[in-house]
């Protein structure tokens, strides 16, 4: 069953499916990537529970004429996907951007239901990838330490445990309460004030010096408009958590050069869990095996993109700029 919904609406008889089911609906979030999605959309109804799970799919509008094709091509592959409990597509008339998109239709979404598990175009999940989610989502429901449910997981060397938990949110195949969402705060000059007056900002970055802060920096300059780092941030200030599976159910293969924010890269490269994960209860605390294992890949992978010289420089530049400012208000 399909149908289409404007922005803004999600049809009450859906709801009403939902509820009926033990099933999260899911909100997948696509633009002018038609083969992406297809192949997103192909892993995702080999899950068990697609067939009992509704799909909300966004594809967001052109931003030229230049779109036009492609994400017609977009609405189309969406509007021919099968395989679920149904599939409500809506289709935004004006470019919103990825950013506003997610945050929008997330926000939209978790006004008519109480949870939603979220994709991209750009994400391969395992077939156990629904049941670990809706599992999750289910043993964590009434848990307000808990901000969200994760499915990557960083390629790192390091054994990890079957599932564990870390401060903060994360973005690629993931889930997530109304209760929790309440916490995003779409301000990241208000969050980055906080985090510096919280004294946790070493934290924030991993104890990697400006790997989380200086994307949240680059978000308040207007050089990305990423929600994922806002995302995070929110959750880390009211201090709740997410849990993490220590093999990675989902795979980003959107690191092609053909996302609009995304290089080409294949440091992110995940073989996905082919298994079902078992999934017990854990201490809602942080691990601090998992905390050192992705401290050594992101300051690995940060010194692989840029050279000791090369980091330097937006860092002095970044100083200069808060000096000046710092000068003109004396």
């Amino acid at each position: 069953m399909m149908s289409c919904a404007s922005i803004g609406r999600v049809p009450e008889q859906e709801v009403m499916s939902v509820r009926d089911s033990h099933f999260a609906p899911i909100a997948l979030f696509a633009y002018r990537r038609p083969i992406h999605l297809q192949r997103t959309l192909g892993a995702l109804v080999r899950n068990q529970g697609a067939a009992e799970s509704v799909l909300h799919i966004f594809v967001d509008g052109p931003k030229n004429r230049r779109d036009e094709r492609n994400v017609d091509r977009t609405r189309q592959v969406a509007g021919e996907a099968s395989g679920f409990r149904s599939v409500i597509v809506h289709e935004a008339p004006t470019n919103q951007g990825l950013s506003q998109a997610v945050i929008s239709g997330v926000s939209q979404v978790l006004e008519a239901y109480s949870e939603v598990i979220v994709l991209e175009d750009d994400i391969e999940t395992s077939p156990y990838f629904l049941t670990y989610m809706n599992d999750a989502l289910s043993m964590y429901r009434d848990d307000d330490r808990v901000a969200s449910v994760h499915a990557y997981t960083y390629p790192v060397t390091a054994p990890l445990p079957s599932t564990f938990f870390l401060l903060g949110a994360d973005c690629w195949g993931w889930a997530t309460w109304r209760r929790a969402w309440e916490t995003f705060n779409p301000n990241g000059e208000a969050l980055m004030k906080a985090l510096i007056q919280s004294g946790d900002l070493d934290l924030f970055d991993f104890g990697c010096p400006g790997v989380f802060s200086d994307m949240l920096r680059d978000q308040i300059e207007g050089r990305n408009d990423s929600w994922a780092i806002r995302w995070y941030a929110s959750a880390f200030l009211a201090g709740m958590h997410t849990l993490y599976p220590g093999e990675s159910l989902v795979h980003n293969f959107g690191f092609d050069g053909s996302g609009t924010h995304g290089g080409s890269t294949g440091q992110y490269h995940q073989i996905v869990r082919e298994s079902p994960l078992d999934l017990r209860p854990v201490a809602v605390l942080d691990s601090e095996v998992a905390r050192a294992a992705f401290l050594d890949f992101l300051c690995e992978g940060r010194a692989d993109r840029h050279p000791p010289i090369a980091s330097l420089v937006p860092r002095i530049k970044r100083k200069l700029r808060r000096l000046a400012v710092t000068l003109r208000e004396r």
